[in-house]
């Protein structure tokens, strides 16, 4: 049986493009972009080229892009290489939420569709702020934020400090030009939009100073040391240029399945909460909370039926602790234990959507019955 793949905001299957531009590097293009010899410079050639093509797709300048080893790490290096006191909301991922925290930065709260509350964001702001983060798209819910109202507040109370945007979450949903102008700083990976693992995007407006993660080899001018992954890059902007190119007609497919697949689960079973209005978040994301179960057993389930999909809740020390996204939201402990994140990507088809509804509808009823 075709494994149904529901689980896209983890991530996607590589886009062939991706894999046909990649498969050079490990051959006949092999050699370090670093070296001084005529194939060193035919890598070299590879990555300008990427830097120029990636700089177009975003919307910013080619000394303007850094390339890294993944997002975490692009919004680790803006959050801890920056002076002055973070501040991000309470729904950031844990890349940025984590390292906010380890600096004694300040925490935002949101509202219940998962919008930074300007207000607070607002209070949070002074001159000893170096750096505020928010993401473009929530990796959860799948919440768009508006940025330029938060670019507003943060320009107004906190002129001097950095507006970095994790927006990972965004390339398949939302055209990167219209995000880069709003912020000084954005993260990208790759593995979200078709490209491979391990290879992602920070950019960094001219005049925007951030301290280094990695020193050593003084590579991407001295802001990411480290060999470039030629392959990585490479294959990261082939996925990014079909990723662009075809956005507005996947946008329009994958809306219309997502509608359909949460229509059909409720449908199909009462308690099927849609955690996020669908005007406000990505056409991807058909998150939703299912009242009577626990996500880690019905998690078991799908993947006993070849369903992939996760969850917005995790099991620590025995116990299911509610999701901090769904918890600042203001969903409760019951509810919040019932979350399924079904997310939809470029390979979706009608027959996942009708598999999907099928098997978790099949599955959270045997759940509520031994509940019973």
């Amino acid at each position: 049986m075709r494994v149904t793949y529901l689980d896209h905001a983890a991530t996607t299957p590589m886009r062939q493009v991706a894999i046909d531009a990649m498969m050079p590097f490990f051959s006949d293009r092999f050699a370090n972009p670093s070296g001084s010899h005529r194939f060193a410079r035919d890598a070299r050639r590879a990555i300008d080229e990427s830097r120029d093509q990636i700089a177009e797709l975003i919307g910013v300048e080619p000394g303007e892009v850094v390339f890294v080893g993944c997002g975490t790490e692009a919004d680790n290096q803006v959050i801890s290489g920056v002076a002055g006191v973070p501040v991000c909301p309470v729904v950031e991922h844990h890349a940025v939420l984590h390292p906010v925290e380890a600096r004694g930065g300040r925490l935002v709260g949101v509202d219940a569709a998962g919008h930074v509350d300007l207000d607070q964001l607002a209070d949070a702001l002074d001159d000893r702020v170096g750096v505020v983060s928010v993401m473009a798209v929530n990796n959860e819910v799948g919440t768009i934020t508006d940025l330029a109202a938060v670019a507003e507040v943060v320009r107004a109370r906190a002129p001097r400090a950095i507006l970095h945007t994790d927006a990972v979450q965004s390339a398949c949903w939302l055209d990167l030009r219209t995000i880069a102008p709003l912020v000084d700083s954005l993260s990208l990976s790759a593995h979200k939009f078709g490209g491979p693992k391990g290879v992602g995007v920070l950019t960094l407006r001219h005049g925007v100073t951030v301290d280094p993660l990695l020193i050593g080899g003084g590579q991407e001018r001295e802001r990411r040391s480290g060999t470039h992954n030629v392959a990585g890059i490479a294959a990261m902007t082939a996925a990014l240029t079909e990723t662009d190119a075809h956005r507005e007609i996947e946008n329009d497919r994958l809306r219309t399945l997502r509608d359909r697949l949460v229509d059909e689960l409720s449908d199909a079973l009462d308690g099927v909460i849609e955690t996020v209005p669908r005007d406000r978040k990505v056409a991807g994301s058909a998150h939703v909370c299912l009242d009577g179960i626990e996500s880690e057993s019905l998690l078991y389930l799908l993947d006993e039926a070849d369903v992939c999909a996760s969850a917005a809740s995790a099991c620590a020390s025995g116990a299911m602790e509610p999701s901090h996204v769904l918890s600042a939201m203001g969903f409760g402990r019951r509810l919040a234990g019932g979350a399924l994140r079904m997310s939809l990507g470029q390979t979706t088809t009608e027959a996942d959507i009708d598999r999907g509804v099928e098997v978790v509808a099949e599955n959270v009823s045997r759940l509520r019955r031994s509940a019973a």
